[in-house]
């Protein structure tokens, strides 16, 4: 039997729950396109999304770890899998449109810039009086905008359901901007799994990178309540903690988490009543959330982790490199426009210098903002 788009979308209206998004009603994209002959429109989003230069770009920028410190520990790209893997997982589960849930969570950091969290904050000070700098506004950027793969249009032109999930990715550390998507709207089915897998991933695997690394050991971890649940189910005790028993215990804590979202989402979802899209959309709460207590709970672990693993000596030293490395960059580009590169330098008549050098440190990896610095700054290197 040859699977037609046709017949995607009739599988689609079968399989998904009510409040589900369906390919089929899509609003459509902003350039009109034909369709795909053996694809949906969520798929087209999805395989443009991967064959992106910001997407291949994860691989070296750091999600904790700066890349050289280790083959093993997670970067932004990693990371990024982990949350669409989950993210999938969830959306299954509850019936929630799969394809939409995984681009959403492909397509939720492709504005990180180099050096993780220390990144951003030095382009968002640097750029505060020039318009900001926002990692989830500089996905929509490049999505729209920075990714110039089509003679046709800007961007990718993705339909306007992917970019809303996009606008109104959240986390506790990500803040929605949704001005031009319906602010007075939550973030649809998938958005929410997109958010809270985002979530549950980085908890899981920061504590996975922060044991391996030795930051973190388990004596440190010595009455943490999930630590605590988790090791007594799998039967671990002691100090030394073996690589297979900190993969079972970091696999417990995935799927005790999944659980949790995916019966507490259904519980919500059924007290709600909700049958349609819009109708979820308009409830004054978010359906997809942790149960109050693994809530509890996984704030108890980020703390930790805040106070012992991001604010650890050696990730808060990188944390002060990158600053440095940064401001460097977009002072000297900004003192000196004509050391960047001509292609860079030909966009600063329609886009303004600052966003263009903004624009340019964001789409760069740890190990190319490392190297422009020192080909700038170094004597002894070579321009």
């Amino acid at each position: 039997m040859l699977f037609t788009r046709e017949k995607l979308e009739e599988i689609e209206d079968k399989n998904l729950a009510p409040y589900a998004l369906r390919s089929k009603n899509s609003r459509g994209r902003l350039y009109p396109e034909d369709e795909a002959p053996y694809r949906t429109r969520f798929q087209r989003d999805r395989d443009r999304i991967l064959h992106t230069t910001a997407f291949r770009r994860l691989e070296y920028k750091t999600q904790v770890f700066i890349n050289y410190e280790g083959d093993y520990y997670r970067t932004r790209l990693t990371h990024t899998l982990e949350v669409a893997q989950i993210g999938r997982s969830i959306a299954v589960a509850l019936g929630a449109n799969e394809v939409l849930t995984e681009a959403i969570c492909l397509a939720h950091d492709l504005g990180h810039p180099p050096f993780g969290h220390s990144g951003e904050v030095t382009l968002a000070s640097l750029m505060k009086d020039h318009g900001g700098f926002d990692h989830n506004k500089q996905s929509l950027r490049i999505v729209t905008e920075l990714e110039n793969r089509y003679p046709e249009f800007p961007g990718l032109n993705l339909s306007w359901e992917l970019l809303e999930g996009i606008v109104k990715h959240e986390t506790e550390y990500d803040i929605a901007d949704a001005s031009n998507f319906n602010p007075e709207l939550r973030g649809h089915l998938e958005a929410q799994i997109a958010n809270v897998a985002d979530e549950l991933t980085y908890t899981a695997h920061d504590l996975d990178d922060g044991l391996r690394s030795g930051m973190i050991t388990p004596e440190m971890l010595s009455g943490i309540a999930l630590w605590e649940i988790i090791t007594e189910s799998v039967g671990w005790q002691g100090n030394i903690l073996e690589e297979k028993s900190r993969h079972q215990i970091i696999r417990r804590l995935i799927g005790m988490e999944v659980t949790d979202i995916v019966q507490n989402t259904d519980l919500r979802l059924r007290e709600s009543m909700v049958r349609s899209v819009e109708e979820l959309q308009r409830l004054p709460y978010n359906v997809v959330t942790f149960s109050d207590e693994m809530r509890r709970r996984n704030r108890e672990l980020k703390d930790f982790l805040y106070n012992n693993l991001y604010r650890h000596w050696r990730v808060m030293r990188m944390s002060v490199k990158a600053e440095r490395i940064i401001r460097d960059l977009f002072e000297a580009y900004r003192t000196t426009p004509s050391i960047l590169p001509r292609h860079v330098l030909d966009l600063t008549q329609k886009r303004g210098l600052e966003r263009t050098i903004c624009d340019y440190i964001a789409g760069m990896t740890d190990r190319f903002a490392t190297e422009e610095h020192q080909k700038i700054f170094d004597p002894m290197r070579l321009p």
